[in-house]
């Protein structure tokens, strides 16, 4: 390697195996490097990615005034202070003003920042605003639960503590009923709490 500006991330991942104490070379470690490079490729393409680009085509005129709700999205994401994978489930919710967004799209959305690395507190914070921003709803509701492998597997150990996080835009934030209505059928089976 002539340089760490002509290094490539399999370049880097070889150097880390050999800092912590490993051979490159044995068998099983050969083409670990490139493996590695590929994989977080993909755990990170939400930064080549825009909501734009996902959403396309896929909102459409309609009049329909009653909460939309998508919930159990499983969301995979990479903590941003210790680059070790944090999972669950973001429930979405938006009350339409004019415009529906194509359901595939919500997840879509909920994908495209949590394939970055990340905080949970921002990724909900981002998820709720994009879905304002996309539809101009009346209102907007995101909650994500997740387990952290940074509290599970190194730190405190604690296996079983959940995080759960919540954004609210418009009537999810002035109105007490509509946010009991988002937060009552996001628990039903169980599911938050």
């Amino acid at each position: 390697m002539s340089g760490r500006e002509d290094a490539t991330m399999a370049d880097l991942i070889r150097e880390l195996l050999v800092r912590i104490g490993e051979d490159p070379e044995r068998e099983g470690l050969l083409r670990t490097p490139e493996r590695v490079e590929s994989s977080w490729r993909f755990l990170t393409q939400g930064y080549d990615q825009t909501v734009d680009d996902v959403v396309g085509e896929g909102v459409f005129r309609e009049q329909h005034h009653n909460m939309v709700v998508v919930k159990d999205i499983e969301m995979y994401s990479m903590c941003e202070h210790h680059m070790l994978p944090f999972f669950g489930r973001a429930h979405v919710a938006y009350i339409p003003d004019g415009k529906i967004v194509g359901l595939s799209k919500i997840p879509r959305i909920v994908d495209i920042y949590a394939r970055r690395l990340q905080v949970q507190e921002r990724l909900t914070e981002q998820v709720a605003q994009a879905v304002w921003d996309v539809l101009d709803p009346l209102g907007v509701g995101v909650i994500i639960e997740a387990y952290h492998l940074c509290m599970m597997m190194r730190g405190v150990q604690k296996q079983n503590s959940k995080t759960i996080t919540s954004a609210v835009r418009g009537v999810f934030l002035e109105d007490i009923k509509t946010r009991e209505e988002f937060l009552r059928l996001c628990t039903v089976n169980g599911i938050v709490g």
